[in-house]
Protein backbone atom coordinates (compact mmCIF):
# COMPACT_ATOMS: atom_id res chain seq x y z
CA UNK A 1 0.00 0.00 0.00
CA UNK A 2 2.68 2.48 1.01
CA UNK A 3 4.73 1.78 -2.11
CA UNK A 4 1.72 2.33 -4.39
CA UNK A 5 0.80 5.57 -2.63
CA UNK A 6 4.38 6.86 -2.73
CA UNK A 7 4.89 6.11 -6.42
CA UNK A 8 1.44 6.71 -7.88
CA UNK A 9 -0.11 9.51 -5.81
CA UNK A 10 -0.09 11.94 -8.78
CA UNK A 11 -2.40 9.61 -10.73
CA UNK A 12 -4.71 9.29 -7.73
CA UNK A 13 -4.95 13.06 -7.36
CA UNK A 14 -5.64 13.41 -11.07
CA UNK A 15 -8.54 10.97 -10.84
CA UNK A 16 -9.99 12.95 -7.93
CA UNK A 17 -9.53 16.31 -9.62
CA UNK A 18 -10.90 15.08 -12.92
CA UNK A 19 -14.18 13.73 -11.56
CA UNK A 20 -14.46 16.83 -9.39
CA UNK A 21 -14.07 18.97 -12.51
CA UNK A 22 -16.67 16.88 -14.31
CA UNK A 23 -19.15 17.43 -11.49
CA UNK A 24 -18.50 21.17 -11.48
CA UNK A 25 -19.11 21.27 -15.22
CA UNK A 26 -22.29 19.18 -14.90
CA UNK A 27 -23.62 21.46 -12.19
CA UNK A 28 -22.91 24.70 -14.01
CA UNK A 29 -24.42 23.54 -17.28
CA UNK A 30 -27.45 22.13 -15.45
CA UNK A 31 -27.99 25.52 -13.81
CA UNK A 32 -27.71 27.22 -17.18
CA UNK A 33 -30.09 24.82 -18.93
CA UNK A 34 -32.57 23.71 -16.28
CA UNK A 35 -32.87 26.50 -13.72
CA UNK A 36 -36.21 28.38 -13.98
CA UNK A 37 -34.37 31.68 -14.32
CA UNK A 38 -32.16 30.47 -17.15
CA UNK A 39 -31.51 33.28 -19.65
CA UNK A 40 -31.57 30.87 -22.59
CA UNK A 41 -34.61 31.37 -24.82
CA UNK A 42 -34.98 27.74 -25.96
CA UNK A 43 -35.18 25.85 -22.68
CA UNK A 44 -38.93 25.12 -22.87
CA UNK A 45 -38.22 21.86 -24.70
CA UNK A 46 -37.03 19.08 -22.39
CA UNK A 47 -35.47 17.23 -25.32
CA UNK A 48 -33.54 20.32 -26.38
CA UNK A 49 -32.27 20.86 -22.85
CA UNK A 50 -31.12 17.26 -22.60
CA UNK A 51 -29.44 17.40 -26.01
CA UNK A 52 -27.54 20.54 -25.05
CA UNK A 53 -26.62 19.04 -21.70
CA UNK A 54 -25.41 15.93 -23.46
CA UNK A 55 -23.26 17.96 -25.82
CA UNK A 56 -21.78 19.95 -22.95
CA UNK A 57 -20.91 16.88 -20.91
CA UNK A 58 -19.57 15.04 -23.95
CA UNK A 59 -17.18 17.91 -24.64
CA UNK A 60 -16.21 17.97 -20.96
CA UNK A 61 -15.47 14.24 -20.98
CA UNK A 62 -13.49 14.46 -24.22
CA UNK A 63 -11.46 17.40 -22.95
CA UNK A 64 -10.60 15.51 -19.76
CA UNK A 65 -9.72 12.26 -21.55
CA UNK A 66 -7.34 13.92 -24.01
CA UNK A 67 -5.91 16.38 -21.51
CA UNK A 68 -2.46 15.84 -19.97
CA UNK A 69 -4.30 14.75 -16.82
CA UNK A 70 -6.33 12.13 -18.64
CA UNK A 71 -3.32 10.84 -20.53
CA UNK A 72 -1.43 10.50 -17.26
CA UNK A 73 -4.04 8.68 -15.15
CA UNK A 74 -5.75 6.77 -17.95
CA UNK A 75 -8.96 8.79 -17.70
CA UNK A 76 -11.07 6.36 -15.72
CA UNK A 77 -12.95 8.90 -13.54
CA UNK A 78 -15.32 6.06 -12.68
CA UNK A 79 -15.06 3.22 -10.11
CA UNK A 80 -16.86 0.85 -12.48
CA UNK A 81 -14.20 1.43 -15.14
CA UNK A 82 -11.35 0.95 -12.67
CA UNK A 83 -12.82 -2.22 -11.18
CA UNK A 84 -13.48 -3.67 -14.62
CA UNK A 85 -9.85 -3.19 -15.61
CA UNK A 86 -8.91 -4.70 -12.24
CA UNK A 87 -10.99 -7.74 -13.17
CA UNK A 88 -9.11 -7.90 -16.47
CA UNK A 89 -5.82 -7.96 -14.58
CA UNK A 90 -4.68 -4.55 -15.83
CA UNK A 91 -4.85 -2.66 -12.52
CA UNK A 92 -3.14 -3.78 -9.33
CA UNK A 93 -5.15 -4.07 -6.15
CA UNK A 94 -3.83 -0.98 -4.32
CA UNK A 95 -4.00 1.16 -7.44
CA UNK A 96 -7.62 0.08 -7.86
CA UNK A 97 -8.40 0.85 -4.22
CA UNK A 98 -6.83 4.31 -4.33
CA UNK A 99 -8.38 5.12 -7.71
CA UNK A 100 -11.86 4.26 -6.45
CA UNK A 101 -11.38 6.20 -3.22
CA UNK A 102 -10.03 9.22 -5.12
CA UNK A 103 -12.96 9.18 -7.53
CA UNK A 104 -15.52 9.21 -4.73
CA UNK A 105 -13.71 11.92 -2.78
CA UNK A 106 -13.04 14.05 -5.85
CA UNK A 107 -16.64 13.91 -7.01
CA UNK A 108 -17.95 14.97 -3.61
CA UNK A 109 -15.41 17.80 -3.35
CA UNK A 110 -16.48 19.11 -6.76
CA UNK A 111 -20.13 19.12 -5.76
CA UNK A 112 -19.46 20.74 -2.39
CA UNK A 113 -17.48 23.47 -4.14
CA UNK A 114 -20.44 24.23 -6.38
CA UNK A 115 -22.77 24.12 -3.37
CA UNK A 116 -20.65 26.76 -1.62
CA UNK A 117 -20.32 29.02 -4.65
CA UNK A 118 -23.76 28.60 -6.23
CA UNK A 119 -25.86 26.96 -3.53
CA UNK A 120 -29.21 28.66 -4.25
CA UNK A 121 -28.93 27.78 -7.93
CA UNK A 122 -27.61 24.22 -7.83
CA UNK A 123 -29.95 23.47 -4.92
CA UNK A 124 -33.06 24.64 -6.77
CA UNK A 125 -35.52 21.72 -7.24
CA UNK A 126 -35.15 22.02 -11.02
CA UNK A 127 -31.41 21.33 -10.72
CA UNK A 128 -31.19 19.58 -7.33
CA UNK A 129 -27.44 19.01 -7.39
CA UNK A 130 -27.80 17.05 -10.68
CA UNK A 131 -28.98 13.96 -8.80
CA UNK A 132 -29.65 10.74 -10.67
CA UNK A 133 -32.90 8.98 -9.73
CA UNK A 134 -35.12 6.48 -11.56
CA UNK A 135 -37.60 7.92 -14.02
CA UNK A 136 -41.33 7.37 -14.14
CA UNK A 137 -40.86 3.88 -15.59
CA UNK A 138 -39.54 2.69 -12.24
CA UNK A 139 -36.51 1.19 -10.54
CA UNK A 140 -36.34 -2.01 -12.58
CA UNK A 141 -36.23 -0.11 -15.86
CA UNK A 142 -33.61 2.25 -14.43
CA UNK A 143 -31.44 -0.72 -13.43
CA UNK A 144 -31.68 -2.36 -16.84
CA UNK A 145 -31.00 0.95 -18.59
CA UNK A 146 -27.88 1.55 -16.50
CA UNK A 147 -26.63 -1.96 -17.20
CA UNK A 148 -27.21 -1.44 -20.92
CA UNK A 149 -25.39 1.87 -21.23
CA UNK A 150 -22.51 0.60 -19.09
CA UNK A 151 -22.22 -2.51 -21.25
CA UNK A 152 -22.19 -0.45 -24.46
CA UNK A 153 -19.64 1.97 -23.05
CA UNK A 154 -17.15 -0.65 -21.89
CA UNK A 155 -17.59 -2.71 -25.06
CA UNK A 156 -16.72 0.37 -27.09
CA UNK A 157 -13.76 1.32 -24.90
CA UNK A 158 -12.26 -2.17 -25.00
CA UNK A 159 -12.78 -2.52 -28.75
CA UNK A 160 -11.22 0.82 -29.64
CA UNK A 161 -8.48 1.22 -27.05
CA UNK A 162 -6.99 -2.15 -27.96
CA UNK A 163 -6.96 -1.48 -31.70
CA UNK A 164 -3.79 0.19 -33.00
CA UNK A 165 -5.81 1.74 -35.80
CA UNK A 166 -8.70 3.13 -33.74
CA UNK A 167 -7.22 3.69 -30.27
CA UNK A 168 -6.94 7.42 -30.81
CA UNK A 169 -10.70 7.68 -31.23
CA UNK A 170 -11.58 6.05 -27.91
CA UNK A 171 -12.17 9.34 -26.11
CA UNK A 172 -14.23 10.80 -28.95
CA UNK A 173 -16.51 7.77 -29.07
CA UNK A 174 -16.86 7.71 -25.29
CA UNK A 175 -17.89 11.36 -25.39
CA UNK A 176 -20.38 10.71 -28.18
CA UNK A 177 -21.96 7.96 -26.11
CA UNK A 178 -22.30 10.32 -23.13
CA UNK A 179 -24.12 12.82 -25.35
CA UNK A 180 -26.47 10.15 -26.69
CA UNK A 181 -27.19 8.71 -23.25
CA UNK A 182 -28.04 12.06 -21.68
CA UNK A 183 -30.30 12.93 -24.61
CA UNK A 184 -32.09 9.60 -24.92
CA UNK A 185 -31.59 7.48 -21.79
CA UNK A 186 -31.70 10.13 -19.03
CA UNK A 187 -35.52 9.98 -18.62
CA UNK A 188 -35.15 6.31 -17.61
CA UNK A 189 -32.42 6.48 -14.96
CA UNK A 190 -31.06 10.01 -14.89
CA UNK A 191 -27.99 8.70 -16.78
CA UNK A 192 -25.39 8.00 -14.13
CA UNK A 193 -23.06 5.35 -15.59
CA UNK A 194 -20.81 6.11 -12.61
CA UNK A 195 -21.31 5.21 -8.93
CA UNK A 196 -19.03 8.02 -7.75
CA UNK A 197 -20.92 10.56 -9.87
CA UNK A 198 -24.26 9.59 -8.29
CA UNK A 199 -22.73 9.52 -4.80
CA UNK A 200 -21.27 12.99 -5.31
CA UNK A 201 -24.70 14.44 -6.08
CA UNK A 202 -26.48 12.48 -3.36
CA UNK A 203 -24.26 13.82 -0.56
CA UNK A 204 -25.25 17.53 -0.74
CA UNK A 205 -28.78 16.79 -1.99
CA UNK A 206 -29.53 14.15 0.62
CA UNK A 207 -31.27 12.10 -2.07
CA UNK A 208 -30.46 8.38 -1.89
CA UNK A 209 -33.43 7.06 -3.86
CA UNK A 210 -32.53 3.66 -5.34
CA UNK A 211 -28.85 4.38 -4.77
CA UNK A 212 -28.15 0.64 -5.00
CA UNK A 213 -29.06 0.81 -8.70
CA UNK A 214 -26.27 3.27 -9.44
CA UNK A 215 -23.83 1.42 -7.21
CA UNK A 216 -24.35 -1.97 -8.88
CA UNK A 217 -25.74 -1.57 -12.40
CA UNK A 218 -22.80 0.31 -14.00
CA UNK A 219 -20.35 -2.25 -12.59
CA UNK A 220 -22.53 -5.17 -13.68
CA UNK A 221 -22.79 -3.86 -17.23
CA UNK A 222 -19.08 -3.20 -17.57
CA UNK A 223 -18.07 -6.53 -16.05
CA UNK A 224 -20.38 -8.29 -18.48
CA UNK A 225 -18.68 -6.49 -21.37
CA UNK A 226 -15.30 -7.53 -20.00
CA UNK A 227 -16.34 -11.18 -19.71
CA UNK A 228 -17.51 -11.28 -23.29
CA UNK A 229 -14.31 -9.57 -24.38
CA UNK A 230 -12.17 -12.18 -22.61
CA UNK A 231 -14.13 -15.08 -24.07
CA UNK A 232 -14.59 -13.97 -27.66
CA UNK A 233 -12.09 -11.27 -28.64
CA UNK A 234 -9.00 -12.16 -30.61
CA UNK A 235 -6.86 -9.30 -29.30
CA UNK A 236 -5.89 -9.28 -25.61
CA UNK A 237 -6.53 -6.19 -23.49
CA UNK A 238 -3.33 -4.19 -23.68
CA UNK A 239 -3.63 -1.58 -20.96
CA UNK A 240 -6.09 0.11 -18.59
CA UNK A 241 -5.68 3.54 -20.15
CA UNK A 242 -8.40 4.94 -22.37
CA UNK A 243 -5.84 7.10 -24.15
CA UNK A 244 -2.30 5.72 -24.08
CA UNK A 245 0.32 8.42 -24.55
CA UNK A 246 3.84 7.24 -25.28
CA UNK A 247 5.19 10.49 -23.83
CA UNK A 248 3.56 9.86 -20.44
CA UNK A 249 4.34 7.20 -17.88
CA UNK A 250 1.82 4.42 -17.36
CA UNK A 251 1.38 2.83 -13.94
CA UNK A 252 -0.61 -0.01 -15.47
CA UNK A 253 1.70 -1.41 -18.15
CA UNK A 254 4.87 0.15 -16.64
CA UNK A 255 5.60 2.19 -19.75
CA UNK A 256 8.28 4.79 -19.07
CA UNK A 257 8.80 7.59 -21.59
CA UNK A 258 12.27 8.11 -22.97
CA UNK A 259 13.83 11.31 -21.61
CA UNK A 260 14.18 14.05 -24.18
CA UNK A 261 17.96 14.18 -23.91
CA UNK A 262 18.15 10.47 -24.83
CA UNK A 263 15.83 10.58 -27.83
CA UNK A 264 17.51 10.06 -31.16
CA UNK A 265 20.48 8.20 -29.71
Amino acid sequence: MRAALTRHWPEYLIEAASLGSFMVSASLFAILLFHPRSPLPFTDSALTRRALMGLAMALTAIALIYSPWGRRSGAHFNPAVTLTFFRLGKVKVWDAAFYVAAQFVGGVCGMLLVAVVAGPFVGDPAVNYVVTVPGSAGVAVAFMAEVAIAFCTMTTVLALSNSPRWAGFTGLCAGALVAAYITIEAPLSGMSLNPARTFASAVPAGVWQAFWVYLTAPLAGMLLAAELRVRWARRPVICAKLQHDQATRCIFCNHTPVPRHLKGR
